[in-house]
């Protein structure tokens, strides 16, 4: 059978992922390989200064201590007996909106797996939501995609509703504008220190958008690309490059480095 990977970034004991890996038993040899613990907002981080040690909990469940794109770069790169066909990112335990995809582990982890050719899913459902109803969301997403594959270094958002969904909406992400950015706050000893994220916020445009599927009951899938290149801003900012060349051509000749020839390293031995 074909293996599956799941992964999270709220932790390998996380309900969400218990709820995934039930609903998604029968898609083929699934593997858990999440992290030990939480990693909320951790965005696309990589642990490259340490060594990632795999504890196997049972014989498809592993805790990491890493990340979850350690994760999925352990699951997909050699530690499994077999490349995984999918990855699937979640339950995540609140929604992934907008922007926030942005800072989102279980995202990333989704975004992990597009950039090493595994097609990836990342499943989020908002607070009081029931897992469950997430569960089979996800599964049904993860049999369409493993049937019809997923377009070119793209992976699939989706976000479930508290409620029972209504349907589905294909969106594209909204945009959150906060109010305020950070809580100033003194301890005992008088010094400051500050929480992020205590603002509230509201959302700029709601028709289209995941957040307007969302808000409206609805599951909302939306696909994400890797290329994160504004292609409308390319065209309107062209006019720059001739300005900018001349100024940096003139700014290196005027350095006294300009034209010297690299110096020679001494031979060893």
């Amino acid at each position: 059978m074909s293996v599956v990977v799941l992964t999270n970034d709220d932790g390998v004991h996380a309900p969400g992922l218990a709820a995934l890996e039930k609903a998604l038993a029968e898609l083929g040899e699934v593997y858990v390989v999440a992290p030990e613990r939480e990693q909320s907002a951790c965005g696309h981080a990589l642990t490259l200064h340490r060594p990632l040690r795999p504890l196997r909990l049972s014989e498809r469940r592993f805790s990491v201590n890493g990340t979850p794109s350690d994760c999925v770069n352990l699951a997909v790169l050699g530690f499994l007996p077999e490349t995984p066909v999918l990855v699937v990112s979640g339950i995540n335990h609140g929604a992934n909106l907008g922007d926030d995809v942005t800072y989102s582990g279980t995202v990333a982890a989704a975004m992990e797996g597009t950039i090493l050719g595994v097609p990836s899913i990342a499943v989020s459902l908002v607070d009081g939501g029931d897992f469950e109803t997430a569960g089979r969301v996800a599964r049904l997403v993860a049999m369409r995609v493993l049937v019809g594959g997923l377009p070119g270094n793209t992976l699939l958002n989706v976000n479930v509703p508290s409620q029972p969904p209504r349907g589905l909406r294909m969106t594209r992400l909204g945009h959150r504008v906060y109010k305020e950015k950070i809580v100033e706050q003194a301890d005992p000893r008088g010094r400051s220190h500050y929480w992020l994220g205590g603002g509230e916020a509201r959302w700029d445009d709601l028709e289209g958008t995941d957040m307007g599927a969302v808000h409206d009951g609805y599951v909302s899938l939306t696909p994400l690309h890797l290329d994160l290149t504004n292609h409308r801003a390319l065209a309107q900012l062209g006019d720059w490059q001739g300005g900018l060349n001349a100024q940096l051509l003139n700014e290196t000749r005027r350095s006294p480095r300009a034209g010297a020839a690299p110096k020679r390293k001494p031979r060893s031995g």
